[in-house]
């Protein structure tokens, strides 16, 4: 539509009457053309004209030179204006609605250090390596990011959870330290939408520019809500859901809020800043757009922080808790106005119980430890479950030690003048002075432990069994210990060889209730006659003799090749340390009295082992076996 040049109107009745026939031109209730064609989408000639028309309209409404004597032209110019205000209504909503339509959600998945939160490994470790499902971790990552995941929501395949896929539209990219400012409009739509803005403002119209921009962007920032899986999700909705599920949406989470925070709400409060030029009405715009999805945003991790408490949920309280820590910064950035302060504390708020709810189910790992009810005797007196749970949980919190030394303030509650129960384990604290809060609930962990296992191994009938089952338990933690260097340096070597202590006593423990019957028989009292003319020995009883030591070898070889030494070098010591005992007395008993049996009847009966078969048959014990393998005999 060509409209007239406005330019060369004389006075104030030319000028209106100019301008309102380009306004009127453009009238979409009076005119079929100009209700199907838009008119920031004519030529730029087109729009300049009714711009300026507007400009000239708005002036002479608000200017002197029309007086009294010329009402009617004041009546004529605010109808006009009336009419220009309801046109750049549709104008701005069709801008606003047609750059909304061509967003793409892939451009917010952005580099945000996804690994930081990744799957915590497995507390019951397969083998001793622990995290050994990180690549299923990794591939979990890479699914689409859904709070509530629909059956068959396919995943971003090919994504890569860690690049920067940031769209290519972007027409500039603004990065402090974590914040990254997209364009969720063109340059060229944001001119246009200040065009607007500044007239429809201009004219005593800015609660009808808010409610078209508030409704379309409030709209706009849903749907990008959606496309990044943040769903509508009560607090009673996730405290129904399962742990496993829910762990898998923490991890969701902390990727979509990042995202939400750094891009899609600093990038909102940007576009309000382009188009508004700041002051009240700017803040006002950008709440109402971006208030009630910031809440929705934050209902997922409040409802973690008031959920049941149980020793599982630490880990992922504490991704919750160090992910909000993480974004609060940028958060004093973006919401930094009085009328968003609700917002900021808000988060703060759920922080500060997230880190509360990770105190108190670190208390209650400790009392769980305590209360781990099983009885019945792990086979071969190997490393109970309970041990290397413990021992994973413990590592794991080593790999928070930065945020647990913050949250953990308070010692324990740890030995009978605190707890005031002798049932339960005792632990002196002045021994462990300088050692932080986090360090004496670690040990005191560990104390409680020791403390279940000691009552555990009462249930083995064989008392050298129960000492192996010690054994093998305190060492796996001491190994536990020292292979984390973060987890060493909390617990400190003092502790450490006070545990060291205890399984080397445990290991001299089990060689006397075992060996020491076993050695007993090979022993010279008894053995010789005195006032005969014999050799000195009485044959019988070194028959006997041979005979009673060949029986209980027999059976702790038959028993202890089925107990279990999982930690090869452990074994090794152990089988080292026993044969020193074993085969010099064997070997001295042999020699000394071999004759002796050789020179009577069945000799063979008697001497059934050699020094070597000894050596060989040593080399089975604690190895585990479902049955023990045969004993070779002497030739």
């Amino acid at each position: 539509m060509e409209s007239p040049d406005i330019r060369g109107g004389s006075d104030a009745a030319t000028t209106l009457e100019t301008a309102e026939k380009i306004i009127l031109r453009w009238d979409s209730t009076t005119s079929e053309e100009a209700k199907e064609n838009l008119i920031f989408q004519s030529d730029r000639d087109e729009v300049d004209r009714y711009l300026q028309a507007v400009d000239e309209v708005q002036r002479l409404v608000s200017s002197v030179s029309i007086s009294d004597s010329h009402h009617h032209h004041e009546v004529k110019a605010r109808s006009t204006i009336q009419i220009a205000m309801a046109r750049l209504e549709d104008e701005l909503r069709n801008i606003l609605l047609s750059q909304t339509s061509t967003f793409e959600p892939d451009s917010l998945l952005l580099d945000s250090s996804a690994s930081a939160f990744a799957t915590r490994a497995d507390l019951e470790d397969n083998t001793e390596t622990v995290g050994a499902d990180e690549g299923e971790g990794e591939e979990q990552e890479q699914e689409e990011m859904n709070l509530v995941l629909p059956d068959g929501s396919d995943s971003n395949s090919g994504s890569d959870p860690g690049s920067s896929r940031l769209s290519s539209r972007r027409s500039s990219c603004k990065s402090t330290s974590s914040i990254r400012e997209i364009d969720l409009v063109s340059t060229e739509a944001v001119s246009d939408l200040r065009s607007i803005v500044h007239r429809m403002i201009g004219a005593g119209y800015s609660r009808e520019c808010l409610q078209v921009y508030g409704n379309v962007r409030k709209s706009a920032m849903e749907t990008i809500f959606k496309q990044l899986g943040i769903v509508k999700l009560g607090i009673g909705d996730v405290q129904r859901l399962d742990w496993e599920a829910v762990e898998v949406k923490i991890r969701r989470w902390i990727r979509a809020a990042k995202v939400c925070v750094r891009v899609v709400f600093s990038s909102e409060k940007r576009l309000c800043e382009q188009i508004f030029d700041g002051g009240e009405i700017e803040e006002t715009c950008f709440m109402e757009i971006v208030k009630s999805s910031a809440l929705q945003l934050f209902t997922f991790p409040e409802a973690i922080s008031i959920s049941r408490r149980s020793p599982e949920k630490l880990f992922k309280i504490l991704d919750l808790h160090d992910a909000l820590a993480d974004l609060l910064p940028d958060m004093e950035e973006i919401f930094n106005s009085e009328s968003s302060e609700t917002i900021l504390v808000q988060a703060t708020e759920i922080q500060s119980r997230l880190a509360e709810a990770a105190r108190g189910t670190l208390v209650e790992f400790e009392n769980a430890i305590f209360r781990e009810p099983s009885v019945v005797p792990v086979p071969g007196g190997t490393i109970h479950p309970l041990t290397r749970y413990v021992m994973n949980y413990l590592n794991l919190i080593a790999d928070y030690k930065e945020t647990l030394e913050e949250l953990v303030m308070s010692k324990p509650c740890a030995g009978l003048k605190c707890t005031n129960d002798p049932v339960k384990p005792d632990m002196d604290l002045s021994q462990l002075e300088g050692r932080t809060p986090l360090a004496l609930h670690c040990i005191w962990t560990m104390v409680m432990l020791q403390f279940n296992l000691e009552g555990k191994s009462l249930h083995y009938k064989d008392e050298a069994l129960s000492h192996i089952f010690i054994m093998n338990n305190v060492h796996y933690i001491v190994q536990k210990v020292k292979s984390s260097p973060e987890l060493r340096e909390i617990i400190g070597d003092l502790y450490l060889r006070r545990l060291t202590g205890i399984f080397r006593h445990a290991a001299t423990k089990y060689q006397r209730a075992t060996w020491v019957r076993v050695l007993n028989s090979l022993r010279d009292e008894g053995l010789h006659v005195s006032g005969s003319f014999s050799s000195g020995v009485s044959k019988s009883a070194l028959r006997e003799r041979f005979k009673a030591f060949n029986t209980m070898f027999e059976e702790v070889h038959r028993v202890q090749s089925t107990w279990s030494v999982p930690d090869a070098q452990l074994r090794e010591e152990l089988r080292i340390s026993l044969s020193e005992h074993l085969i010099p007395a064997y070997r001295s008993f042999l020699g000394r009295f071999r004759g002796h049996i050789e020179s009577g009847r069945h000799p063979e009966n008697y001497l059934k082992y050699s020094v070597e078969n000894l050596e060989t048959a040593v080399l089975d014990f604690f190895e585990g076996y479902t049955t023990a393998p045969h004993l070779r005999r002497s030739q």
